[in-house]
């Protein structure tokens, strides 16, 4: 790849071609699961530097940085400026050749910034200069930004407790980009923590009434997930990293969250009992509710101390954790079909041995006239590069059903990485060309073309702004 994002890469037949350019390029983007800030884009934030909008909140970046040898300081660090942090990462992306945040970092800058120059450290300074005196300019706001991309629809992640005021700004506003809320609901169910018993507290607070009991708190969560609804909200997510589930039944959680707040000790069985109860109740409202729920599996997310005490949580050193309990994740996913409230459900890993389990599990629940009902999502975090992306569509094709799959989402904090959607439909339309090129599909572009165009947007539109409420 040699100046700009060339038009053929990826694509390695006439097919593929053909498909990219004339399908999938211009289909819009829904991206469905990120980590972008729904007030940046009320307050139509406009950045103060590159680093600032591109690099600053970029674990995939800081992971490559930190292989590379680079100081934390020039990472994460508070002292070191936004101009030695960008020439941090410029002296990086030379060193990225075969890791996808080469082809990114390219899309990133050609398509946000119209600078074609591969970044290194010969073109940083011109890089620096020309995308900083653009972020200036109008049309490179938040908003501006992501309107680039031909981006329909963004659905944030927000915490049950969340001021949700920045959504009801959006939506009352005039931009085009529809900008919903998905629920991030790991602390409702984070029966362990030790904080917990004052999360509790918060809920109440919020919801203006006294959580002293079990039912008490399901109408305090009910309240605010009623809330979330009234946004627009359409999909939940939870990150269940090493999934086990064994609910207790509805007296025996009563009892259980009561213990809880008074500050009593759970054993383990007894915390995974409640937080298996409350992870139940949960899914039958989004079911009721007609969300979309979302299961993250399979992240080893501890791994370094250190590195957790100087970037937080979830500063880009997590692993694949170890292959999905299929047998717990069956139990619940049952539990709620038998209930009949069983929510539309995308199930992601971290961990590529679980691809065929989960690729098959899509066809293990149904309802009758809904596609897709549950869905092996994309390849996520460290899979989506080139070869996990063709992995995943190798193994739900064989699995399942490729037509009913949902596609791409950027699972990102920056708004540049719309431009992953680009990669990803280069990718998809890749792996066709080379498909119908061994004889395994048909080298037909009528045929694929309706394929193309439904993971590509059709089949994720149909989930976020055609079902629900």
């Amino acid at each position: 790849m040699g100046e700009g994002f060339g038009n053929d890469c990826l694509l390695r037949t006439a097919l593929a071609r053909r498909l990219y350019l004339e399908c999938a390029a211009a289909q819009p983007i829904i991206d469905y699961h990120n980590h972008l800030s729904a007030r940046d884009l009320a307050d139509d934030r406009v950045f103060e530097s590159l680093t600032e909008v591109w690099i600053a909140h970029d674990p995939y970046k800081h992971r490559a940085m930190r292989i590379a040898g680079v100081a934390e300081a020039l990472i994460t660090g508070s002292d070191a400026s936004p101009r030695e942090k960008f020439d941090a990462w410029a002296a990086t992306v030379p060193k990225t050749l075969g890791n996808p945040l080469y082809h990114w970092a390219a899309l990133e800058l050609e398509r946000g910034f119209g600078i074609t120059a591969p970044l290194s450290p010969a073109t940083a300074a011109a890089v620096w200069e020309t995308a900083n005196a653009r972020l200036r300019a109008p049309g490179f706001s938040a908003r501006g930004l992501l309107s680039r991309f031909n981006v329909t629809c963004v659905c944030t992640s927000d915490g049950l407790l969340d001021d949700l005021a920045a959504h009801r700004t959006l939506a009352a506003s005039d931009f085009a980009v529809r900008v919903l809320p998905t629920l991030r609901g790991d602390d409702i169910a984070a029966a362990g923590d030790e904080g917990y018993p004052g999360w509790v507290r918060r809920l109440g607070e919020a919801t203006g009434m006294t959580v002293g009991s079990y039912e008490a708190f399901c109408a305090a969560v009910k309240l605010r997930l009623d809330a979330f609804d009234a946004c627009g909200c359409r999909l939940a997510d939870h990150a269940l990293d090493a999934f086990a589930y064994r609910p207790a039944d509805e007296a025996a959680a009563a009892r259980l969250f009561d213990r809880r707040l008074k500050g009593e000790p759970l054993s383990a069985d007894d915390t995974l009992s409640l937080g298996s109860a409350i992870l139940r109740f949960l899914g039958g409202e989004y079911g009721r509710r007609r969300w979309t729920l979302q299961l993250h599996l399979g992240a080893q997310r501890r791994t370094s101390s250190r590195l957790r005490r100087l970037a937080g949580p979830a500063g880009g050193y997590a692993a694949p954790g170890r292959a999905c309990d299929v047998e717990s994740l069956c139990g619940f996913l049952d539990d709620l079909e038998c209930g009949g409230r069983l929510p539309r459900t995308i199930l992601y890993t971290l961990n590529p041995a679980d691809n065929a389990v989960l690729a098959t599990l899509t066809g293990s629940y149904a309802e009758d006239g809904v596609a897709g009902k549950v869905q092996f999502g994309p390849a996520w975090w460290y899979n989506d590069h080139a070869l996990g992306i063709r992995q995943h569509l190798e193994s739900l094709s064989s699995y399942g059903l490729l037509s009913t799959f949902i596609g791409m989402t950027t699972d990102s904090r920056s708004l540049l990485s719309m431009t992953r959607h680009e990669y990803f439909r280069r990718v998809l339309c890749g792996y066709l060309g080379a498909q119908a090129e061994a004889g395994l599909l048909p080298d037909d572009f009528c045929a694929l073309e309706p394929l193309v165009r439904a993971v590509s947007y059709g089949n994720a539109r149909e989930m976020v702004l055609t079902a629900g409420n």
